[in-house]
């Protein structure tokens, strides 16, 4: 049989499951994100950085009729774009629960009381340097893992780590971002309009409707989705929140078997072949209708949810994350004063809590609940390589850039504090963490 396909698109014979999938994406970001963290850190230090701050506090405004709503291109992106990338984490989240480590208690029991150390220790070593002073509110900002650093990370470390070890920290990162989602909601909401959040809830009542109707298309979800975020920005609880709860609302479940979808492609695979082929480029007007027919069983097996991973992950890799970190990331470093700034407490509660909080929380309890008899380590990996993640999971950045954000909204000496120190910090869970299972966990293996 002649092969049309030119030697570039051979990738798209490539099987991948939507676990590998979400590996690929995750470290596609990071590595992006990494790019544009550089990228933005150099223009808030360069001649234009006045250019580059007042860009993204220019106001872009929607306006129909009477109806008004302006904000600046840095509010459009944390509150917006970044809804979307919330979107993707209740996605994930919902994969996880459903079909993932944690649809098996059993499995997930580790990485959620890791999930669990690694959130609760880095706030309360936080809490205890700040306690009784304005910066205390920051107590959320060490809690988080940036997942997409993380798992850039280990896959860089290729087949020195098991994909045991990989699953465990996704599945710890998950939990983490779930715990991120509901700390923003309860703790760094400022003042709740209930009308407006009663709005919010009818929207996604209305999706869940939708949902239990049986309705896979999604347009309709995007569009009460997008009729939501707004209810949900005017409510006063952060907009982002209603990008993981309209997550909850898209079906999961396929319309039809998935054993229906083999006995039908035989038949119609059976009678495309009875068609001759007009020529090498060319079918038969019958063979292109049977392709669509397999084209829409094949839609009607999938769902909605792994459709909206698969489709939304290149763009929230591409563009919604790189625009977060240019928007966020550029601090302006004196680095005369820049060891006044880190041994500040908002920057060394950040600093001991995302590194030594991780650890002690992450691979601490994980040590406690294995002796217990909790639970048991991941098949072939070692605590050696528990000690060696839970380093990496000191990577806070986009999440704990983004509760900084929220936490010190208008006071920039605390922002700039809290930057300080998510960089550090990030930095040094990143570069230690990888050496450790390059160098030394790797070694216990053998």
């Amino acid at each position: 049989m002649k092969k049309l396909y030119a030697p570039w698109e051979k990738v798209f014979k490539k099987i991948a499951t939507p676990f590998e999938e979400f590996i690929h994406a995750q470290t596609t970001t990071g590595l992006i994100l990494m790019i544009m963290t550089v990228v933005a850190l150099v223009l808030a230090n360069s001649p234009i950085s006045e250019a580059y701050e007042h860009f993204f506090h220019a106001y872009i405004k929607l306006e129909v009729s009477s109806w008004t709503l302006s904000h600046s291109i840095h509010h459009w992106i944390n509150d917006g774009l970044m809804a979307i990338f919330f979107f993707i984490i209740g996605l994930e989240i919902k994969r996880e629960i459903t079909v993932g480590e944690l649809s098996d208690m059993k499995v997930a029991i580790l990485p959620i009381l890791a999930a669990v150390g690694g959130m609760l220790i880095p706030a309360l070593i936080y809490l205890s340097i700040n306690a009784g002073t304005d910066g205390a509110k920051g107590w959320g900002i060490p809690m988080a893992t940036d997942i997409a650093f993380a798992i850039s990370a280990l896959v860089l470390l290729g087949k020195r780590v098991p994909t045991s070890l990989v699953t465990f920290l996704v599945a710890l990162a998950i939990v983490d971002d779930l715990g991120a989602v509901v700390v923003i909601a309860l703790f760094y909401t400022n003042e709740i309009h209930m009308l407006w959040l009663a709005l919010a809830l009818g929207a996604f009542f209305v999706m869940i409707a939708l949902n239990r109707f049986g309705i896979h298309a999604v347009l309709p979800y995007l569009i009460v989705g997008i009729i939501m975020w707004y209810f949900m920005l005017e409510s006063g609880v952060h907009a982002t929140i209603a990008g993981v709860i309209a997550a909850m609302a898209i079906p999961s479940k396929p319309k039809y078997a998935p054993i229906a979808l083999t006995e039908h492609t035989c038949k119609l695979l059976s009678e495309y072949d009875k068609y001759p082929v007009a020529t090498d480029h060319m079918m038969h007007e019958r063979q292109k209708a049977i392709l669509q027919n397999i084209k829409d069983t094949i839609d009607a097996v999938g769902t909605p949810a792994s459709r909206l991973e698969h489709g939304l992950h290149l763009p929230v890799s591409l563009l919604v994350i790189p625009l977060f970190a240019l928007a966020n990331a550029g601090i302006a470093i004196d680095f005369s004063s820049i060891n006044e700034s880190i041994v500040q407490p908002i920057s060394m509660g950040i600093i001991l809590g995302l590194v030594a909080g991780k650890v002690l929380g992450i691979a601490g309890l994980s040590w406690l609940a294995i002796k217990l008899g909790i639970a048991t380590l991941p098949q072939n990996t070692t605590m050696s390589q528990i000690f060696g993640v839970s380093f990496l999971g000191g990577i806070g950045f986009t999440m704990s850039i983004f509760v900084a954000d929220l936490a010190f909204a208008g006071n920039s000496e605390f922002i700039f504090q809290a930057k300080i120190g998510i960089l550090a910090a990030s930095l040094f869970a990143g570069v230690f963490g990888f050496i450790w299972l390059r160098y030394i966990a790797s070694s216990s293996n053998k």
